[in-house]
């Protein structure tokens, strides 16, 4: 018997929203994971508010919320108060019961702009590391590492000259142009830049990663203004940040420079670096390159594009949404925490609280 196409909608549901959730999906443990980083940075949140006066939005939630942005690649923040009026996974995830209003986004903006900076995203970050590191899924001895140019907001109009000579900006034909007489006037910590010869020059930030190999996860980070040498500088930075004596450390061809390789081998690190022979000589030995060791980072190594490659089509990094090096630099770090969520949830059972 054909049922009736009845249009009335019912007034009251007594399913609550975390019946709504089933038992077995993805993001219930992404959110123990994140809930247990949450309380531990409970006295930064505490030292970030005055003790009395009105009540703000929780940062708990407003952090929540921005995750979900990164990795359901909503791309911007009307769209998510748009999804967290009737998106009951988002309602859960954030915190909300379905009768709690959801914030305008202008308000949700401007405090969560407040709350968010490079010390909280940085935090956040390592603590995602550390709870790979008390899982054992991140190798101690055998690393890679990688930059890519992450493409600034701010458009080519803007970029004018320092001195304020030329015209109204955007029309370029027969001017000499270079980060040393022009900046960006919408935001002038961005350098222009392209990835390669015949490449478009674009306004970017240079982003380097640092990878272990057991398990991809990306430890370190390192956004700096995007220069010829950038991706060797903040190579070596995550070097002596994170790296010890004895470990090895793999690349491309592009950081085959005798200078680059002699800096590693005087911290005692061996360079497992791609050899670059077109044209000259290469800065690793050839019976070096010859080991298993070598092939085996060799072949690990490119497993850190994956990183950028997610942080650029799933997360939000392939065109910043936010103007300056020390907002970037949060930016890029919130999402190399929420990928470095996403991987340990699919490596590491040790905190499937399931039954097995």
């Amino acid at each position: 018997m054909r049922g009736a196409d009845v249009q009335q909608l019912g007034m009251f549901s007594y399913v609550s929203v975390e019946d709504r959730v089933p038992k077995d999906h993805p993001i219930r443990k992404f959110r123990m994971l994140v809930d247990v980083i949450l309380a531990e940075l409970d006295e930064v949140f505490e030292s970030r508010y005055a003790p009395d006066g009105r009540l703000s939005i929780p940062p708990e939630r407003l952090l929540r919320a921005s995750l979900l942005q990164v990795i359901y690649s909503v791309r911007s923040e009307r769209l998510l108060m748009e999804q967290l009026q009737y998106n009951l996974l988002f309602r859960w995830f954030v915190g909300l019961n379905v009768d709690d209003p959801v914030w305008d986004h202008s308000t949700f903006s401007f405090n969560r702009d407040r709350l968010f900076d490079e010390e909280i995203a940085q935090r956040f970050f390592e603590h995602t590391v550390l709870l790979a590191r008390v899982g054992e899924l991140v190798s101690d001895e055998h690393f890679s590492v990688d930059g890519t140019l992450l493409e600034a907001w701010a458009s080519h109009k803007s970029y004018r000259p320092k001195d304020g000579s030329g015209g109204d900006g955007g029309d370029f034909h027969g001017e000499r142009r270079s980060n040393e007489t022009h900046a960006s006037t919408t935001d002038p910590d961005a350098r222009l830049m392209r990835k390669g010869k015949g490449r478009e020059a674009k306004l970017s930030y240079l982003a380097n990663a640092l990878m272990e190999n057991r398990n991809g996860l990306v430890i370190g980070a390192d956004v700096r203004h995007a220069t010829g040498t950038g991706e060797r500088d903040g190579a070596l930075a995550l070097v002596d940040a994170h790296l010890y004596t004895g470990a090895t450390l793999g690349a491309d061809k592009g950081y085959d420079v005798h200078d680059f390789v002699e800096q590693l081998e005087e911290r005692g690190i061996r360079p497992h670096i791609a050899r670059n022979t077109k044209g000259r000589r290469s800065a690793i030995d050839g019976r070096a390159a010859r080991s298993k060791g070598y092939a085996a980072s060799i072949k690990v190594r490119k497993r850190i594009e994956q990183s950028f490659g997610w942080a650029k089509t799933v997360g939000a990094l392939r065109k910043l949404p936010r103007i300056g090096l020390a907002k970037v630099n949060a930016w890029v770090h919130w999402n190399f925490a929420a990928y470095n969520l996403i991987r340990i949830g699919g490596v590491g059972e040790w905190w499937d609280p399931s039954p097995t």
